[in-house]
Parts: structure tokens; sequence; C-alpha cells
């Protein structure tokens, strides 16, 4: 089966999906949007060498039952997309990519791949079903490269070098947390990592903390862990850092923030969510995608895909 890889327009977006050297055994034939490669400095003819076809962007949506969009596809795609299309890629359904969900996936009948590195799944109109060849934490480096990005970026846009002088609680302890914490602790001794069977603590002592970063995501609809109650006890000028960016998840009423204008103030303490913060340091982000995908999503014949998807679509 024909795969086709789009460059994702999502807003700053620079990684990409998959890289020259990782196309080898693929049962399913390749087809590249021209220029693919070009934030990482490779041209059309890399991917020639290894038995791409090259097309233009609106000739692999023409030609290919499946999208391989890193971020979730733009409005200005929509017009190319086709009824009963499978969209591959970080589509979000639930959360961020919610929208994309309700104007183009349920009323154009997509089957969306949603390879969210914990529970990847499939999701048809309202029902959905996890991909059981495709284990947990398949892309845990792009997770922990989030958690550093996102402490790195929140920082540098505040303004602030923080020293020992500043105190800092890292929550959670997944691989976003633990990238968070590798970056934190360049700058300051003064951290503390809290997880969740230690939370009520953190909330006890929240008023103490000037930089709060947060590596937990809960499953949508959850009850937050951080209140608006709670954050009003936040002292005035602290920096919360979304690095999970789940908006409106953990940390209640949190809102995503756009790459280049990434920090708001609510009530005097400010706020960091940009959901696509690795995408800073995307040439190593974006080797670690390509090696990753490419074993578990791409090599195989996407054919399976289209089998379990049957499962749901017919129920």
């Amino acid at each position: 089966m024909k795969i086709g890889f789009v460059i994702s327009h999502y807003p700053a977006e620079k990684r990409i999906p998959i890289l020259p050297e990782d196309i080898h055994n693929f049962e399913n034939e390749v087809v590249i949007e021209e220029g693919l490669g070009k934030s990482m400095g490779i041209g059309d003819q890399s991917y020639k060498a290894v038995g791409c076809t090259i097309l233009s962007r609106k000739e692999v949506f023409a030609t290919c039952d499946t999208i391989v969009s890193l971020k979730v596809l733009q409005p200005a795609d929509y017009d190319d997309i086709r009824e009963g299309q499978m969209i591959i890629g970080w589509t979000h359904p639930e959360i961020s990519g919610k929208s994309f969900m309700d104007s183009q996936g349920i009323p154009k009948k997509l089957i969306i791949v949603d390879l969210d590195n914990i529970t990847p799944a499939i999701y048809y109109q309202d029902r959905s079903i996890e991909i059981p060849w495709i284990p947990s934490n398949f892309i845990y480096m792009n997770s922990f490269y989030a958690g550093f990005s996102a402490t790195s970026h929140a920082l540098m846009h505040k303004g602030i070098i923080p020293d020992a002088s500043y105190r800092v609680a890292v929550l959670g302890s997944g691989n976003v947390s633990q990238g968070a914490m590798n970056a934190i602790s360049k700058y300051s001794t003064n951290v503390r990592m809290y997880y969740r069977r230690t939370m009520e603590e953190f909330i006890q002592n929240i008023e103490e903390f000037d930089i709060i970063i947060n590596g937990i995501q809960i499953p949508h609809g959850t009850p937050s862990l951080i209140t608006y109650e709670h954050q009003e006890r936040i002292k005035k000028g602290a920096l919360i850092i979304g690095a999970a960016a789940d908006g409106d998840g953990t940390i209640e009423g949190i809102q995503y923030t756009p790459f280049e204008d990434p920090i708001y103030e609510r009530k005097g303490v400010y706020y960091y969510c940009v959901d696509n913060a690795p995408t800073i340091y995307y040439q190593t982000a974006s080797r670690a995608i390509s090696e990753s995908f490419s074993k578990w999503v791409y090599r195989e014949d996407v054919k399976k895909l289209y089998e379990l998807a049957n499962t749901i679509m017919h129920d």
C-alpha cells in the first residue's frame, strides 16, 4: 500500500517523520512530499535514492489512502483530505486535535491513528481501539525531549537563569519529567520531584515554589490534580511549565500557548504550555522519531492498521 508523508504545517513545527536512512525493508510504497527533508538539510534526491516517489503535496493527498503528518493537519489541507483516508501522526483527537476530529475526522469518516507514546490507538467516529503491537513507550525519547525542551524554552522566554535561590518542583517520574529534571538540574540543585503518591505533600507546600514543572498527563475527563483553588496559593511571579502539554488536564484551566509567545499571566502567575516544544531541538528529535516510527509503524504493512480499524468501524 502507498503511505504518503507530508510536511507538518503546525505552527513552528520543524521536525520530520521519516529520514532516508531508516527506509529499508518497508512493506509499503513510500511517497514523499517535495521538500520534506528541507529543515534537516536533506534533499529530495536522498529519498529517491532509497526508492521513494516524490510528489507535490496535493498529489500526495490525491494518490495515497494513508497520510502521515507528524502533527495534526491544518485547515489549509482540509479541502484535499478525502473521505475514508487514514491519517497517522500525533493527532490527539480527544485533546489538542479535537477540533480536527470534529470538523474532519467524523464528517469524512477518517481513520485517525494517534501515535501517543503510552497508548497508541485508532479512532473512528466515536469509537477507538488500542494498537496492540506498538509497545508503550515506543517513542519515549521524544517525551524526554518534550520535558527538556519545554523547560529550556520557558526559562528563556521568562528571561531567567534560575540559581539555587529558586525553589523548583518537578511533578511526575516519567519520560517528560525526567527530561525536565535533566534540564533544570543544569541550573539549580534546589529541585524536588513529586510523584502521584506524594502529590498531597506538594499541594500542602505549593506556595513555596518559584518554578513548578508538570510532567504528569492524566486521562481526558479526569479531575485535575492542581485545581484553581490550589493555584490561588501559588506565589506571585511563579512560573508554571506545562511540560506534559495536557491543556486543562493535570493543571486546571491551563491553556495551550503558541510557540512564538509561549507564556501568559493569570492572577500574577505565569503559565507555559506549548504542545510541540521538542521542535526546538528538531534535528535530534527527528532522528529518534524516524527510527522508532519506522520500526513500529511504517515498516509494517498498513493493511494491519486498516484490519484493526475494521473491528470498530462495523460494530
